[in-house]
């Protein structure tokens, strides 16, 4: 449902170029089309081209956007392959079947580059997102919880899911969506992310599971997945309850393993029940596809697999959405084919690489100081120093007006003091678009230094540009 309210309508001049309308140019000059309604008759192909065309320059610059994690930049082939498959839905894997046997192979190569014992073994499906396949893992953690303490449930135990305050808003949505408690651990003084000693201290019996994020979009910084499994292996020797571990890699299972190989996070750990990440993040594919693992079948109760046979064949199924492109899927298997191990491990490393250098310069500058330092993610965040005359939100302001989008927000309980901006470092994003970065913030400085206060002191609001 749209959260889009219409507005009045009212007859419009449409001032539109004649040299666009050659065969009719004074009749398509006449009354520009409605903008809440269905217009009363069909408008020239090449007419509404250019009007939607016209209306989206005003959009932002997608590669100057260092809010978001999503690809905004792949090759002309892949272009080329999801022009040639936009028409395949990816749930029809029996009229398309090869399309569905690029989306097997996906999941196998994601089983063997996370360490599932078995690859073969492992279940997987692809999403339109991280957040629908954080969706899915939460179920399974709750199914399970359910079939194990079946008596307690229908007596009215309420389930709960232990995370940092940290974790993407897909998590909240999850628990209020499945009437699970969301347990959420506050962030502490220089703690930004859940500690393994935080996530056991809250379980208990009716705890369906821990999640531990590869990547916080706050700052970029990996949680500690080894140290909470070695945590709640104690718990259970302790306590005889047994928390399995679901791992949101929805950016770090794409860097994680081509950059930090010796950083045991995955499958490695028995106590990883589930992993997902998102493919149109550092999987390197254009929005949206994402990724949901499982160790094993055992991971994943049968019972939340359906099977349909009216599209042809009786197909398993286990998404939220039914109907969803196949393009994405097929970019995707492109791209591990593309680069290989070493090309994910070229693009990762330059992307870490230009995170690094900002760092250094940025902290060069004088007036801020960094929380992160993008040598896990290559995301960073700072904020400015004591005693500044300018905040995060007047620097933030002051860059789009360049075109730069930089997110200004606050983090969230047990540090809503502090507010910082975040910087994105993704494929395509270079080190000479990192130096023209860099001289526009050290344009801007002297005029911030120059203001008497923080503009949120003089009455401006504070505008968040954090929306990922």
């Amino acid at each position: 449902m749209a959260l889009h309210k219409g507005q009045g309508e009212e007859e419009r001049r449409l001032p539109f170029s004649p040299l666009h309308v050659l065969t009719d140019p004074l009749g398509a000059m006449q009354l520009a089309p409605a903008l809440h309604r269905l217009p009363q008759v069909p408008v020239p192909p090449d007419v509404a081209y250019q009007l939607i065309h016209d209306e989206l320059m005003l959009d932002g610059n997608a590669r100057l956007n260092l809010a978001t994690f999503v690809t905004t930049q792949m090759d002309e082939h892949a272009d080329r392959l999801m022009s040639e498959c936009r028409d395949k839905n990816m749930i029809d894997k029996d009229e398309y079947p090869q399309t569905a046997e690029l989306e097997r192979r996906c999941v196998a190569i994601l089983a063997d580059l996370w360490h599932a014992p078995d690859p073969a073994a492992a279940v997987g499906c692809s999403t339109t997102g991280s957040s629908e396949a954080c969706m899915l893992a939460g179920m399974a953690l709750k199914r399970r919880w359910t079939a194990r303490n079946a008596d307690r449930y229908a007596a009215g135990a309420r389930p709960n899911l232990v995370m940092g305050v940290n974790v993407q808003v897909c998590w909240e949505k999850f628990c209020n969506f499945w009437e699970v408690e969301a347990r959420l651990v506050p962030m502490e003084g220089e703690r930004f992310h859940l500690s393994a000693e935080e996530a056991v201290a809250h379980c208990d019996e009716n705890t369906i599971g821990v999640v531990g994020i590869l990547g916080s979009t706050f700052d970029g910084s990996y949680e500690p997945i080894a140290e909470i499994c070695a945590a709640l292996d104690a718990f259970q020797e302790r306590t005889g309850l047994d928390v399995p571990v679901h791992v949101d890699g929805a950016s770090g299972g794409m860097v994680a393993p081509f950059l930090d190989p010796e950083l045991v996070w995955d499958f490695r750990l028995p106590r990883v029940a589930s992993i997902n990440t998102s493919g149109h993040k550092y999987g390197l594919v254009y929005p949206g596809v994402g990724w949901a693992l499982w160790r094993d079948g055992a991971a994943l109760p049968e019972e939340l697999v359906f099977k349909v046979n009216y599209l042809g064949g009786e197909m398993p199924t286990f998404a939220l959405n039914f109907s969803r492109p196949g393009a994405e899927v097929v970019a995707q298997y492109y791209a591990f084919l593309r680069l290989g191990f070493t090309g994910y491990r070229a693009v990762q490393q330059a992307c870490r690489d230009v995170a690094g250098y900002l760092v250094k310069e940025i902290a060069g500058l004088g007036p801020f100081r960094m929380i992160t330092k993008g040598d896990q993610l290559p995301v960073f965040a700072f904020t400015t120093t004591d005693g500044c005359p300018f905040d995060v939100f007047d620097v933030s302001r002051r860059l789009r007006e360049r075109g730069w989008q930089v997110p200004a927000y606050s983090f969230p309980e047990g540090r809503t003091d502090l507010a910082v901006l975040r910087v994105v470092c993704r494929n395509g994003f270079t080190r000479d678009l990192a130096d023209l970065l860099l001289a526009d913030l050290r344009r801007l400085l002297p005029e911030l230094e120059r203001q008497p206060a923080p503009l949120s002191e003089l009455g401006m609001p504070r505008r968040s540009g954090f929306h990922h």
